[in-house]
C-alpha cells in the first residue's frame, strides 16, 4: 500500500498569508475611502436611513410662530386633490430653513410647487419646500443640510401665484405623506424656554 501523497504546506501557508494581506488591504482601502471628504453624500445617506422619524421638527420658516400656522392639511385642492402640507404664510424673502438633517436631492422649477426644494431626512421621509421666491447661494442636488440652514426664501411661485407669500411645507414619509403640524408645534413646545416662576430640576 503506498503512503498517502505528501502535501505541500508551504505553499499552502503562502498562499493563506497571501489571501490575509489581501482581505487586510482591501478593509484598509474601504475605510480610508469611507472617510473622505468625496463619501459625505453617502455617508450621510446611510446615517439617515439608521435615525428614527423625528416626532418634534422646529419651523422651516424664520420669526412664524407654529401656533400661528392654521392646520389646512387634508383640505380640499380642486375637486381631485387635497392639500398635502401646511402653508406658512410670511413676508416675501423671509428666510426658509431645513427642519433636519439632511440631503438635497432636488432643486427645480416647476408645476404646483414653483421654485422648490426637496430633502431627504432621517427615516429616508422627504421634506418638500414649495412656492421659493428663490433659492439659496449655491443650493445644489447632493448638498449635506443641517437644522436651521438657509434653503430659500418665501415666495409665491407656481400656483400660489397671486397669494400671500408663503412656504407650502410638507412631509412624505413611507406610507405616503402625513400632517407636519402637530410635528411643528411639538417642536415650539420643546423650544420653549421656562418661565420665570417655573420651579428648575435640579
Amino acid at each position: 500500500m503506498s503512503p498517502p501523497p505528501r502535501r505541500d504546506y508551504r505553499r499552502a501557508a503562502i498562499r493563506a498569508t497571501g489571501w490575509i494581506v489581501f482581505l487586510l488591504l482591501a478593509w484598509f482601502a474601504a475605510s480610508w475611502g469611507w472617510r473622505q471628504p468625496f463619501m459625505a453624500t453617502v455617508r450621510m445617506g446611510w446615517e439617515l436611513s439608521r435615525m428614527p422619524a423625528p416626532e418634534a421638527l422646529p419651523m422651516p420658516v424664520r420669526g412664524v410662530a407654529a401656533d400661528r400656522v392654521a392646520d389646512t392639511y387634508g383640505a380640499p385642492r380642486g375637486r381631485d386633490r387635497q392639500h398635502e402640507g401646511v402653508d406658512i404664510f410670511a413676508p416675501r424673502g423671509t428666510d426658509v430653513v431645513s427642519t433636519t438633517p439632511g440631503i438635497v436631492v432636488s432643486v427645480r422649477e416647476g408645476g404646483l410647487g414653483g421654485r422648490q426644494v426637496w430633502v431627504l431626512g432621517p427615516a429616508r421621509e422627504r421634506h418638500y419646500y414649495a412656492h421659493l421666491d428663490d433659492w439659496a447661494d449655491e443650493l445644489a442636488e447632493g448638498r449635506i443640510v443641517l437644522p436651521g440652514d438657509v434653503l430659500g426664501s418665501v415666495g409665491d411661485t407656481g400656483n400660489a401665484r397671486g397669494t400671500p407669500p408663503h412656504l407650502h411645507y410638507g412631509i412624505y414619509g413611507t406610507d405616503g405623506t402625513y400632517d407636519p403640524l402637530p410635528l411643528l408645534r411639538a417642536g415650539a413646545r420643546s423650544a420653549t424656554p421656562p418661565r420665570p416662576d417655573t420651579p428648575r430640576t435640579p
